[in-house]
């Protein structure tokens, strides 16, 4: 038998059939060789030098998004797609395919061509799983022709480096009718190797019967870390500071929705595709962070045709020096009150609503980017304290720029990019720098894996730890090729000068960011050392029974662990851990303890967000906030046991109404509460960052507690009091506003985390944010609870980010809801986030808003929350866990009661 890549090799009785079905599906379209683009550049580039359709279609996987191909592309993809449903229906008569093969339906194949994601459909009601449709992309990308793949299974891409681990995870997957996302080495036609990150997902019938598999293929040779991710440092940790994998992973799940959806109700994507929203022109550039000058332009192609709109709307794509800019000159007034007319009462139904499935399944917080992975420059970062100097970290653009792939440079030298015209003095020039620990700023001649040759101003700059100690360096990298003196063959001493100040600022830029990320020359054990720290109460907490209850153990000198705790019933399960009711040995205090999984926050590039957390809710003290009473860790886990709010999560609550959502009354109540306390966290310096109905928890008496703070954002703040002008020449009268506190967050981060359909735009477009992104989830927040649904939301993510910066906000008339709810709804989100309210005073903007009129804020806590049609309903407390013990922090019992 032909073992040879690329060869379709056939079933034998030794193999399994159905279970090897998706073992070697194909690729997305190959990383292609290309110039690097503008936007990285400090110069800019001549007119007619854009990004190559193939190189932005690239460039968008990581962000979830698709956009148009050009004119020459479409035309071909139609040609490819119109060959292929001709070879539909003439493939029986091939000799190389069996005349019976599975079929699809005409309007199921329709609805499948108007995706754009590479993809098969193989019917898993047949022997050996064989495909019944390949998406376009499938054909052009894999090299191989209709008649090699319908009707025969996939298992033809393996090849003799294909990791027969993953190949056993998938077979397990299609026998036991589950899902599965990996990355496994595939080959093509021709024999060229590619990462392929694959997806499955089973279709099931109403019995719950298997008739389908879909497989999702995404190449990610050039940005995966490939054979790299096993490589680990002498701690035991792994050598890259990011851990690619799952931030793939987390992509090609949110984008396989959009397929399963469309094989579920053909007829319902055919319908949405023929709205005019769905078949808007998307642009690339909407989403990605642009100049100045793109920037004003951009602004004035999305002005609404609502006049509302034209007076205070503005482009979201404001770059992060403008947005700093901004801040620090005067800031516009908050709009006044726009008469009813003015307000938007007409609502289209957003092009989700036909797939209910998607209702409640895309509500994770998702953390695509740190804010390393989106500063869009060329640079490296390297470890002096390992062998030669390696680089730990490459970006995106450096890729771009040099052509390798992040699975050839990761763990080398950067030697490796110079030449026969490189320099050895100014080489030399470099090595002293890093033997003397000192920045230093050169240019010289490096080539790219092709061998072109580019004029690289390189910056060097050393980074240290908190202690002074020597921790990375930093290499920032510049192509000056367009812009050398002809007869010096050198950039000019002014234009090196301008050069060198962006390169420097790039390298701040980068200190600042990766010192968000763990130090990699930790010993393990020492990542997770603040879980291990005592827990002090705060002054508001400490006369509480749960507090004298964990003082009685903790005074006697004794330190507390899982053992003092015993399980009652799980709560909550959410993408990086669980939430278990427990109780406190020798007592009847109850607590919540969320566990999260060490080995999965590792790769899930997540250990700095469990940190801070910790760190966060340590400092809390505030009714409407989570306590800390202790942490522990285990050797697999680590806890946090914080306040058990019987009412259990505010979307539930929400869920159970009758039409989804609250009455005005109620809608202002949990509004009101949030808002405090968002106004508390932000004056600790605290962006929230993931405000939503799940996020929000109800005491036994109805009031609310914020949670979840593994996406927050922890800086400084530096409250101030403003008193407003005293008018000249006049008394002061006695109806003079008095001075207001304002404390909020005075630095931006720009970290792609969030909630889909809360995000801000200008998480989106990489802008930089401040705590002006909590305003508007809590603008969306309002909107939920008044209407039973987001405004932004879309029939997959792409869509919702594109509805979040272009889309109108429309109020449908269905629902009676009051003018100042819709004021306050529209001056919330505003897509500008200067002009948003609350981004000049703060909480003090939004208090003062009509529609909080009546609410008393200092006494809110005494306040009884409004009656709800379907009335609160508490968690029961009665213990369903019988004798069960934990295990290193696992829940042992015949029930499967896991942490996880």
């Amino acid at each position: 038998m032909d073992e040879s890549p690329g060869k379709d090799r056939e079933f034998t009785g030794d193999e399994e059939a159905t279970s090897s079905s998706f073992v070697s599906v194909g690729s997305s379209p190959s990383s292609r060789d290309r110039e690097p683009s503008s936007k990285w550049m400090a110069f800019s580039s001549p007119a007619d030098q854009t990004l190559p359709d193939d190189g932005v279609a690239e460039r968008t996987v990581e962000w979830g998004l698709k956009v148009p191909t050009s004119s020459v592309s479409s035309e071909l993809v139609s040609s490819v797609a119109g060959s292929k449903n001709a070879s539909l229906e003439k493939v029986g008569e091939a000799g190389s395919v069996p005349e019976e093969f599975p079929r699809v339906t005409q309007e199921l194949r329709a609805a499948l061509s108007t995706l754009q994601q590479t993809f098969v459909v193989s019917d898993a009601t047949k022997p050996d799983c064989p495909i019944m449709y390949a998406s376009s992309g499938f054909f052009t990308m894999t090299g191989y022709s209709t008649k090699e793949v319908i009707g025969r299974n996939c298992r033809f891409l393996q090849g003799p480096d294909t990791d027969p681990n993953e190949v056993a995870k998938i077979r397990n997957a299609v026998r036991n009718g589950k899902s599965y996302c990996g990355r496994l080495l595939n080959y093509k036609k021709d024999g060229t190797p590619f990462w392929n990150l694959f997806t499955l997902t089973p279709i099931k019938d109403d019995s719950g019967n298997t008739i389908k598999f879909i497989g999702m293929q995404v190449e990610v040779s050039k940005y995966t870390e490939g054979a790299a991710n096993k490589a680990v440092r002498p701690n035991g940790l792994p050598q890259s500071l990011i851990k690619y994998d799952a931030r793939q992973k987390e992509k090609a799940l949110s984008s396989i929705t959009e397929v399963i959806q469309t094989v579920k109700h053909p007829h319902s994507h055919i319908r949405a595709v023929s709205k005019n929203e769905e078949i808007e022109e998307f642009k690339l550039g909407d989403h990605l962070p642009k100049s100045t000058e793109q920037d004003d332009a951009l602004g004035s192609r999305v002005s609404s045709s609502k006049e509302l709109d034209k007076h205070q709307r503005k482009s979201g794509r404001i770059s992060l020096t403008r947005l700093k800019a901004k801040s620090q000159g005067k800031q516009e007034e908050v709009p006044t009150v726009e008469p009813e007319e003015l307000m938007t009462k007409h609502s289209e139904h957003s092009d989700s609503w036909d797939l209910s499935e998607r209702e409640r399944d895309i509500r994770q917080g998702i953390d695509l980017a740190t804010t390393l992975e989106r500063i869009e420059k060329n640079f490296v970062i390297t470890d002096p304290r390992l062998p030669d100097n390696p680089i730990i970290f490459a970006s995106d653009s450096f890729l771009e720029l040099t052509e390798y792939t992040r699975e050839e440079i990761l763990g080398r030298n950067c030697r490796f990019l110079q030449g026969t015209e490189t320099d050895q003095a100014t080489v030399s020039k470099i090595r002293d720098a890093i033997r003397e620990q000192k920045e230093i700023t050169v240019q010289l001649i490096n080539y790219t894996k092709s061998g072109k040759k580019f004029w690289n101003l390189f910056h060097l700059q050393p980074m240290r730890d908190q202690k002074g100690e020597l921790q990375y360096f930093i290499g920032v990298q510049l192509d000056g090729s367009n812009h050398l003196e002809p007869l010096r063959n050198r950039l000019s001493e002014r234009t090196e000068q301008q050069s060198a100040i962006i390169v420097k600022a790039t390298a701040e830029n980068v200190d600042e960011a990766v010192r968000e990320l763990p130090d990699a020359n930790l010993r393990p054990e020492d990542l997770w050392a603040i879980h291990s720290q005592p827990v002090f109460p705060r002054p508001h907490r400490r006369d509480t029974p749960s507090w004298i209850a964990i003082q009685k153990i903790t005074e006697s000198g004794e330190k507390i662990g899982l053992h003092h705790f015993k399980p009652i019933k799980p709560l909550g399960c959410g993408d990086t851990g669980s939430v278990h009711l427990v109780e406190l040995q020798g007592s009847r205090e109850l607590f919540a303890m969320k566990a999260m999984e060490k080995s999965m926050m590792l790769n899930r590039n997540k250990v700095h967000r469990a940190c801070i957390e910790r760190e966060i809710i340590s400092q809390l003290d505030h009714p409407f906030l989570p306590t800390l009473y202790t942490s522990f860790q285990t050797s697999t886990h680590v806890c946090l046991i914080t306040d058990f709010c019987s009412g259990g999560e505010l979307f539930a609550l929400l869920d159970k109404q009758p039409m989804k959502s609250f009455k005005e009354n109620s809608a202002r109540f949990y509004a009101a509460e949030v808002l405090i306390g968002l106004e508390y966290l932000h004056c600790l310096g605290i962006i929230y960052r993931d405000l939503k109905p799940e996020n929000i928890l109800l005491q036994k008496d109805g009031h609310v507690v914020l949670t979840d703070f593994d996406l927050s954002f922890l800086t400084s703040c530096k409250p101030q009091i403003v008193h407003h002008p005293v008018p000249s020449k006049r008394r002061r009268s006695k109806n003079h506003p008095r001075p207001i506190f304002v404390a909020e967050p005075n630095t931006q981060s720009n970290s792609f985390v969030g909630t889909e359909e809360y995000i801000a735009p200008e998480i989106i477009t990489g802008a930089g944010h401040s705590s002006a992104i909590d305003w508007w989830a809590l603008g969306i927040l309002l909107y939920e609870m008044l209407y039973g649904r987001t405004p932004f939301r879309g029939k997959n993510r792409q869509r919702t980010f594109s509805n979040i910066l272009h889309k109108d906000l429309t109020f449908p008339s269905s629902i009676p809801v009051s003018l100042a709810a819709r004021q306050l709804i529209n001056a919330l989100l505003q897509r500008d986030p200067g002009r948003r309210l609350g981004s000049k005073n703060g909480a003090n903007e939004i208090k003062q808003h009509p529609f909080f009129r009546g609410i008393n804020w200092p006494l809110i806590r005494g306040m009884n929350p409004p009656p709800l049609e379907a009335p609160l309903q508490l968690i029961n407390e009665e213990s369903i866990a019988k004798e069960v013990q934990w295990e290193d922090g696992v829940l042992v019992s015949s029930m499967e009661m896991d942490i996880f």
